[in-house]
């Protein structure tokens, strides 16, 4: 059951876009680590969304390698273990490069930590290009700081390169007012606004990463990462999401 507008959608009109991915998306069923069918899965995706003639850049967290704030919390200095989750980011970054590559699709990783040997630095008119030449940036290592989440990341970097929107690739199909995995009842909105995103406390984003959105008009749409098809679908206004605006 959903909440707000209907599930019918118009077609959607965005040119350019960033897709955030959680580190821990690319687990698949394992318990640690990558499952390169899920790479794979996720590629193919990403070619479809090309092939509408859009501009695509990618963020991709490192939860399933490691995770700052769990470093922290185990006693860990936090940002020592901030740095230690955005070279996680990088590793997972240059797995889905390969797997975009093996897909046919152009990609260039640009880190946030300078390390000129695997990838290129974050510049960004150079990101920008690559994307006009319809190129997929993968952008790797977080902002480059500490106590600064992947999610804030991602909204960061679609407002420098003047993404149309932000979309959070997830476990389900959308924003629930509680854990749809846990309570069948669970109410799914079709619609949401920054405000009501952040005073309903629902943990999609953190509070930096949709102030960012929020203050740079970015609409962020949360759909299921793993549904086969679910990012091509999105764009072209099928399919089950959420969409958060200002409105």
């Amino acid at each position: 059951m959903s909440r707000g507008l209907s599930d019918r959608n118009e077609k959607m009109t965005y040119k350019r876009v960033l897709l955030k991915v959680s580190g821990e998306a690319l687990m698949g069923e394992r318990a640690y680590g990558l499952d390169t069918g899920v790479c794979r899965a996720i590629a193919e995706d990403v070619r479809g969304v090309i092939a509408l003639g859009v501009e695509v850049a990618l963020v991709i967290g490192g939860g399933n390698i490691f995770r700052g704030v769990a470093g922290a919390a185990s006693g860990m200095e936090r940002a020592q273990a901030d740095y230690m989750g955005m070279l996680a980011t990088v590793m997972n970054a240059l797995a889905m490069q390969s797997a975009l590559e093996r897909a046919g699709v152009p990609t260039r990783v640009q880190s946030a930590i300078e390390m000129s040997s695997i990838c290129e630095p974050y510049i960004r008119r150079r990101a920008i290009r690559h994307m006009e030449k319809g190129r997929v940036v993968i952008f790797a290592a977080g902002t480059g700081n500490p106590f600064f989440t992947t999610d804030t990341a991602a909204a960061l970097r679609a407002a420098e390169m003047g993404c149309h929107a932000l979309l959070k690739g997830t476990q389900v199909d959308g924003v629930y007012d509680s854990d749809p995995r846990k309570n069948p009842d669970a109410l799914r909105y079709t619609n949401l606004t920054y405000l009501e995103m952040l005073a309903r406390d629902l943990a999609v984003m953190d509070a930096a990463a949709i102030s960012v959105a929020r203050e740079n008009k970015l609409p962020i749409i949360v759909f299921n990462i793993h549904e086969p098809g679910a990012f091509t679908a999105v764009m072209k206004g099928e399919g089950r999401f959420t969409t958060v605006t200002d409105h």
